[in-house]
């Protein structure tokens, strides 16, 4: 059992609003994990295989949590348990909301009509997809299906992490839902550009292509730099899109979670709006208006980095490797159908609305 298994917190954080004096150590853990995560992801070697910070954070939050070192220290886990659970979850929210200082409305009108209806068709296909194969032909439980399903549709890592409050998610589904995203997108990330010759797109449309069925931000940018820079500028504003509905897609979710959660009628009337999806819109407007300052903008969009990158070394503290085991091959599976859908079907969908908008 890993040290950092919620079991050991429970006993330890009996308190039921731990100050900050209780949460420092679990924040001071997750600061240090994911600070190693951002030195690592600058090296070229992991950045020209298009790891994030974000995907090497939860890798040595899990490292951490269940390696021997981790279990020999029963008592700094336990003593670090409020600040973790602390940096997984209110830190996460926040981090959200902060992501829409990477987006403008502006960028939406910039890829179009085209970019907007091939995203939302995406999004509504794979996710789709991912929830019905997942339950009634590979068996998954719902909430690992929807996770992997959210993270392969919209942004990766990102769209996971937002979607685990939402839908109340236990850690080492989140965990498993963000390995089988980094994987296919990895493979996503080589494939592209070597398959760009034989396509038969303008690198506009390959932009399209990319930012539309690439997992993560880091993937799209190295699949689109591969190819050239008006393909990468395309890509991640098409990437970049796909973003923004992260947002509506949270409200809908969340409409199914609280009836899906409800008894009666009255009781699925109650629906939960996640705040962070509308604060994540606000600021995206907000950024829009272009009245924060360059610099003051770069460094919020740092500062992000930093939330989500402590917020995913928690998620991988609270991981214990026996449950990754549990979950087996078929997650995987899932993921892998998941990514033909967006390669193969992906491509079929971006031929077929730049033909009828005639988009070269």
């Amino acid at each position: 059992m890993s040290a950092f298994d919620p079991a050991v917190h429970v006993s330890a954080a009996a308190p039921q609003a731990p100050g900050w004096r209780l949460r420092w150590p679990g924040l001071a853990l997750a600061g240090a994990l994911a600070t190693a995560a951002l030195l690592l992801a600058e090296v070229p070697l992991l950045r020209g295989w298009g790891l994030s910070a974000l995907t090497l954070a939860i890798v040595l939050g899990i490292a951490l949590g269940n390696s021997p070192l981790g279990r020999r220290f029963p008592r700094v886990a336990a003593s670090a348990g409020a600040g973790v659970d602390f940096s997984k979850g209110t830190l996460l929210r926040l981090g959200i909301v902060l992501y829409g200082f990477r987006v403008t409305f502006q960028e939406i009108a910039g890829v179009g009509a085209a970019g907007l209806l091939i995203d939302a068709l995406m999004i509504a296909a794979v996710f789709g997809l991912a929830v019905w194969l997942g339950t009634r032909w590979l068996r998954l439980d719902r909430d690992t299906a929807m996770l992997i399903g959210a993270g392969s549709a919209i942004c990766g890592a990102a769209a996971v992490l937002a979607a685990e409050p939402v839908l109340r998610a236990q850690p080492h589904k989140v965990s498993v839902a963000v390995a089988t995203v980094v994987v296919f997108g990895t493979v996503g990330m080589f494939v592209y550009p070597w398959a760009y010759p034989y396509l038969g797109l303008s690198e506009h449309a390959y932009g399209l292509f990319a930012g539309s069925t690439i997992h993560e931000v880091a993937q799209v940018v190295v699949a689109g730099k591969a190819v050239g820079e008006a393909a990468a500028a395309t890509a991640v504003i098409e990437k970049m899109l796909r973003v923004m509905l992260l947002a509506p897609f949270l409200l809908l979710l969340s409409s199914w979670a609280g009836a899906a959660r409800g008894g009666d009628g009255a009781a699925r009337a109650k629906i939960t709006i996640p705040w962070f999806a509308l604060a994540f819109v606000a600021v995206s407007g907000l950024h829009s208006l272009r009245v924060v300052p360059a610099p003051a903008v770069e460094a919020i969009v740092r500062l992000d980095t930093v939330l989500l990158a402590m917020a995913m070394a928690a998620l991988g503290l609270r991981t214990q490797a026996s449950a990754l085991r549990q979950a087996g091959p078929r997650p995987l599976l899932l993921a892998l159908l998941l990514f033909g859908v967006l390669t193969v079907g992906g491509y079929a969908l971006n031929v077929a609305v730049g033909r009828w908008l005639g988009i070269a």
